[in-house]
């Protein structure tokens, strides 16, 4: 591999580029951000030179100039409950070797140094070549945090045709059933979940989690849709759960919006109380899904974009597909409801979600031309492009102007109606 250039700054010391920059050169991808690892070096050293410290846990400090992340070699010894439970070590006497060791996955636990030679005790470069993620040792369990970036790694990597070691699996299982779960940071979780929906394959990270128990405290509401039978017309994919995982495949052939995909997610989580001897019917999941996704937006501390679409997308879904028979006072009604007119962006990606809905239903969902979506979104245009002052020159005043307004909406609404084809 390409030698990395000299740095002064370095100059006395033994440093090593490592994880995702080894990892991603060697799978032949951009190298965006490059981590530092000292070895040999205490703080003072590096904060002679200029480098910052942060952090508080253990020393990592960032290069004055260039602002990269560089940190000194360390152990780490499991001392408590969750991910912050470790008593971490680091000293000129740690080696390369036992700082990889603490690692989570062998694709990350490689090193390079100066000369550009590859540094790679735990077969992570034969890992990379078998496409398959495999955890360094049983410190793996140690940390619960990593049950969901292992997750996130599945669903960055789900295209590449990786996937997770059976022994790396099995201990995802016990580390779930220990209960460590439970002590973890709802930031903690909803970062991985969050970089779990920005990348490739969603659903791949979302399937490894329910498989191995790692949704069983932090989101039951989604695995209660698995065995939810659904009208076989409607839904002939099978459950609530398997509609779910292919309309999040869905939305991210449509937007790669973290937010949108979030939405799809949690949009049926009404099926999930429906009682056995109501199935295969949900009549009013649409309702009695709302306060489910609040709760989980609650439990997940998940930022208001997220519950506000997440919101949306639960309660109109079902009205968003039914065009065609809607009369344009309730269309104008449902711009109101979903404050299309104030915030059209977020209107747009529900419109997306709905079609991501509707075509979660594998081929025959694919193959079905949506034409709500566009036709939502040409009504919202056709509102917004609506001139008040026109309204306002006839003399309208106060609540007058509003009921204008609005049957102003509803005929433009009509005439677009009248001119596609639903």
């Amino acid at each position: 591999m390409t030698p990395f250039a000299p740095d002064p700054l370095f100059a006395g010391l033994t440093r090593y580029a490592v994880g995702g920059a080894v990892r991603d050169a060697l799978l032949g991808r951009p190298v965006k951000d490059r981590d530092w690892l000292i070895v040999g070096a205490t703080p003072q050293m590096l904060l002679d030179r200029g480098f910052k410290q942060v952090g508080a846990a253990f020393p990592v400090f960032l290069h004055p100039h260039s602002g990269e992340e560089c940190a000194l070699a360390r152990r780490e010894r499991k001392s408590g409950p969750g991910y912050t439970g470790f008593e971490t070590e680091f000293g000129p006497e740690v080696t390369l070797e036992e700082d990889l060791a603490r690692r989570d996955l062998t694709i990350n636990a490689m090193a390079l140094d100066a000369d550009g030679s590859l540094i790679d005790p735990y077969g992570g470069a034969q890992d990379i070549q078998a496409r398959r993620l495999r955890h360094v040792s049983d410190a793996f369990a140690e940390d619960p945090l990593r049950l969901f970036r292992l997750g996130r790694f599945l669903a960055r990597f789900a295209d590449l045709g990786f996937a997770v070691d059976p022994a790396t699996e099995a201990l995802c299982g016990e580390l779930a059933a220990s209960g460590e779960l439970a002590h973890l940071s709802p930031e903690r979780v909803w970062r991985e979940l969050q970089l779990t929906l920005e990348a490739v394959d969603p659903a791949a990270g979302i399937e490894l989690l329910a498989r191995v128990g790692g949704l069983d405290h932090w989101l039951p509401e989604l695995l209660a849709l698995q065995g939810q039978t659904q009208p076989p017309k409607y839904h002939p994919e099978g459950d609530a759960w398997t509609h779910t995982l292919l309309a999040l495949k869905s939305i991210c052939a449509l937007t790669p919006d973290p937010v949108a995909r979030f939405a799809v997610l949690v949009h049926d989580l009404g099926k999930g109380l429906t009682p056995p001897e109501l199935l295969p019917s949900h009549r009013g999941h649409e309702i009695s899904g709302v306060p489910l996704a609040e709760a989980v937006c609650e439990r997940l501390r998940a930022p208001t974009a997220y519950r506000d679409l997440a919101r949306l997308t639960v309660r109109w879904h079902l009205l968003g597909h039914r065009c065609a028979e809607l009369r344009p006072g309730t269309v104008v009604d449902l711009l109101d409801s979903c404050d299309a007119l104030r915030k059209p962006e977020r209107f747009i990606l529900f419109t997306l979600c709905c079609e991501a809905d509707a075509r979660g239903r594998g081929e025959s969902g694919t193959q079905t031309p949506y034409v709500a979506g566009e036709f939502f979104r040409k009504a919202l245009s056709a509102c917004l492009a609506i001139d008040v002052s026109e309204i306002l020159a006839r003399g309208v005043q106060g609540k007058a102007v509003g009921e204008a307004l609005r049957q102003k909406r509803v005929a433009v609404v009509r005439e677009l109606r009248a001119s596609m084809t639903l």
